[in-house]
């Protein structure tokens, strides 16, 4: 999958990591692909809520030790 555009939330809490990433799909074209870095152990769980209320999908969710990587796609 190619992602359109990277932002990086490390070291931010919610709800910083999502209110990013909404300003982030904002500027992208539906379909495009948002990666997310993050450090809050809480943005899994929030990134499925997110995905859930705003109708963009949440394509993948990965943990690698203390980080957390989020792939939305834009509706």
């Amino acid at each position: 999958m190619e992602i359109a555009k990277e932002i990086d939330t490390r070291g931010l809490n919610c709800p910083l990591p999502i209110l990013k990433a909404k300003k982030a799909l904002a500027d992208m074209s539906s379909g495009q692909a948002l990666r997310v870095l993050a450090s809050d152990p809480g943005s899994v769980r929030d990134f499925q809520a997110f995905a859930r209320q705003t109708g963009n999908e949440l394509v993948e969710q990965q943990s690698a030790g203390a980080e957390f990587v989020h792939v939305l796609r834009r509706r």
